[in-house]
């Protein structure tokens, strides 16, 4: 029986044919991504801002002003009263009382005393505290681990490629990065420890996908001397697409799943895996591999002078398959 093949072997898509376009695209989106969070900023949770999170599951969707305003007048400060999932689930969010931990077990139980006699029916799901002091610290660690981890890739990259193929894989990084503050700014999503560790997952698997690209391409450069680069990158792309797809459709078939039915715990990790997946992906192609091209790298680049007439001639189209 033959097996079933979604990437035929002889597929031979011209990727790099709409480099400029794509790389126009990405630069006004990652410039949009900044702009949002500047101007709109992050939904910080309550692990980098310190403070109290209720979360709260009605029978009826409540009015959220109407919330807002009942609470206010228990807290000191400014309530945060957002959905959380569904216009059922409610995410309180309140500055932690002065004083000490019993303070803030007083303030959490007159807070859940109150919805309950506004709204008998009501669930407490949970009660998160977090001090200011331990959110700052949390906050510090999780931008130097976001930081850490890229010029370690790029450190990485460098010594087993070039430098050129570093500063690749790190711009591809930072695409994929600011896409993905950029969407959390606009959905006004919480911003949390969780999204962290979905953003390191993001980071190693863009890393992951661009090295496989990278491989090859160093490969067919050293088998292609006298194939142009912007051939000789198409062919590379096109000889690790079966692999692309594969793993990337499954994964995102899975995280679609999850975000559509798993718990909304978990709602702005699995958000956040679905668009990484899709932009690592896309980054791979149309970000790390055509910038080897404006950084001028050809079959020539790293190779001896003496022996750059080695090597077969690049396979004939007709060989394989027609250009798309």
């Amino acid at each position: 029986m033959k097996l079933l093949k979604l990437v035929p072997d002889n597929t031979n898509i011209r990727f790099l044919k709409w480099r400029n376009v794509a790389m126009a695209i990405s630069l006004l989106m990652i410039a949009a991504s900044i702009l949002l969070v500047m101007v709109r900023g992050l939904n910080l949770g309550v692990d980098f801002v310190g403070g109290q999170t209720v979360r709260v599951e009605f029978r009826q969707a409540p009015n959220i002003d109407q919330l807002r305003q009942q609470l206010s007048l228990l807290a000191d400060g400014d309530v945060s009263v957002q959905e959380f999932g569904s216009n059922r689930d409610i995410s309180i969010r309140t500055p932690l009382p002065a004083g000490n931990q019993a303070a803030a077990d007083r303030a959490a139980e007159r807070l859940k005393s109150s919805i309950h006699a506004h709204y008998p029916s009501a669930t407490i799901s949970s009660v998160d505290t977090v001090s200011g002091k331990v959110s700052n610290e949390l906050l510090r660690t999780g931008a130097w681990s976001l930081m850490l981890a890229m010029i370690a890739i790029s450190i990485y990259i460098w010594f087993r490629f070039e430098w050129q193929f570093g500063v690749g894989a790190l711009f591809a990084l930072f695409h994929d990065v600011a896409l993905t503050f950029g969407f959390f700014a606009l959905t006004q999503l919480e911003f949390n420890l969780n999204i962290v560790a979905a953003l390191l997952t993001i980071i190693g698997y863009s890393l992951n996908d661009t090295i496989v690209v990278y491989d090859r391409i160093r490969e067919n450069l050293r088998k292609y001397r006298k194939m142009g680069i912007v051939e000789l990158l198409d062919l590379s792309v096109n000889e690790t697409l079966s692999r692309t797809v594969m793993t990337s459709m499954f994964m995102l078939i899975a995280l679609l799943v999850l975000l559509l039915l798993g718990p909304d715990v978990i709602f702005g990790f699995t958000a956040a895996m679905l668009l990484g997946i899709f932009v690592g992906t896309y980054s791979s192609i149309y970000m790390a591999a055509p910038i080897l091209i404006w950084l001028k790298v050809g079959p020539d680049s790293f190779v001896p002078l003496a022996g750059s007439e080695a090597g077969p001639t690049p396979p004939e189209d007709k060989n394989r398959g027609a250009v798309v």
